[in-house]
């Protein structure tokens, strides 16, 4: 039997989650094989060069190329400080006299007799790479970094702006279909994982930065509220390194959209608990969802720890609606019809029919759909 294979969004209350942290260059690796982490527990560390500063110093004193050694007063290795002299020149008994100076702190890197140039590098800048997840470390990459693997619930989102955060999880509203406003965001939130219904309105984000929230997670959001935030269009982009002091997650999609009522249930159910939350996104190849993870005890043994991923559509299987007229409701699957079906744009396309939970039943091409992973 033929399948049609379709992207899936995760929201399940028990898997096993494996996170690689590993850092940009070769450095030192701070844990070991069995370790338990926490979400801000240094693994690992290296040093990133500073940025190199290139200073002409035959054309500042006016001598040829081959002199300046005889000129600096520094060497290779020397470290320096914004506005030192690094080479001198005098003639006609001190009537002339010219300097040239650091333009930054950091080390002489290399004077070069054949261009008359001098190479200063800035300080190097200290990276450190933390578990993000509470969790046991599973695997050391010599110098690169580790694998940190933890039990917990995890919720994949459509969209998402901001990097790594975490927090204690609070849910703000009463049901999945009211906005989350201002007026529910106090002062008890500061580092908190703030979950809402229907849409993260833009006062809410306004508010959750004053207070000093960590991330926000809600159905939907108003673009222009984006816009307003990050001070730009994203367009198609990845997204994780903006700027801002709050992670946002999307669990629905633009505009106001409830919350799925699994996904919000799930989330009460663990909420107290310390969240774990990126809002980078990924929509092209290689696709990169934003989700919020949260570690928690496993079920007693025996227990099956997370189902299997779902591999094609079949009656039965949830699903979200992802073209208008119906973008953003689910539905589950009633019927996968084998022929090709004409659609309005007159192409002929698999389809499949499914109930809203309303009760009507529709149909819409089969690529117009993505599997909604529950378990």
């Amino acid at each position: 039997m033929a399948h049609a294979y379709t992207p899936g969004l995760k929201v399940t209350r028990e898997t096993t989650i494996r996170k690689i942290r590993r850092l940009p260059l070769l450095g030192e690796v701070l844990v070991e094989v069995g370790d338990t982490v926490t979400p801000d527990t240094p693994v690992a560390r290296t040093e990133v060069p500073g940025d190199p500063h290139t200073v002409n110093i035959a054309n500042i004193l006016g001598v040829e190329p081959a002199e300046i050694p005889s000129h600096m007063t520094v060497a290779v290795g020397d470290a320096v400080s914004r506005g030192d002299v690094i080479a001198s020149f005098s003639a006609f008994l001190g009537l002339v006299h010219r300097e040239a100076r650091s333009p930054a702190d950091g080390v002489i890197e290399m004077i070069s007799p054949v261009t008359g140039q001098v190479t200063l590098r800035e300080p190097p800048l200290p990276v450190e790479v933390n578990a993000y997840l509470a969790g046991r470390v599973v695997k050391v990459f010599a110098r690169e970094g580790v694998a940190v693997e933890t039990i917990g619930a995890l919720v994949q989102g459509i969209f998402g702006v901001g990097g790594e955060t975490y927090g204690r999880l609070r849910v703000a509203v009463d049901d999945p279909a009211t906005p989350l406003r201002a007026d529910h965001l106090g002062p008890k939130d500061r580092g908190c994982v703030v979950v809402g219904g229907s849409l993260i309105s833009g006062e809410a984000i306004t508010r959750a930065i004053e207070v000093g929230v960590a991330a926000l997670v809600a159905g939907g959001i108003i673009d222009r509220d984006l816009i307003d935030l990050l001070g730009y269009d994203l367009g198609v982009a990845v997204t994780g390194h903006e700027d801002i002091a709050v992670t946002l997650v999307v669990t629905e999609g633009f505009g106001p959209m409830p919350m799925a009522p699994r996904t919000f249930q799930l989330l009460r159910e663990m909420e107290g608990k310390v969240a774990c939350v990126n809002g980078a996104t990924q929509i092209r190849a290689g696709v990169l969802r934003p989700e919020v993870i949260v570690p928690h005890e496993p079920r007693p043994a025996g227990t099956q720890v997370g189902a299997p991923a779902a591999t094609g559509l079949e009656p039965g299987t949830l699903v979200r609606l992802i073209r208008e007229p119906h973008f953003g409701k689910l539905a589950v699957v009633r019927e996968l019809p084998a022929d090709l079906t004409i659609v309005e744009t007159e192409a002929r396309v698999r389809v499949l029919r499914a109930e809203l939970a309303d009760g009507t039943v529709i149909t819409v091409p089969r690529a117009n759909v993505e599997i909604m992973e529950v378990n």
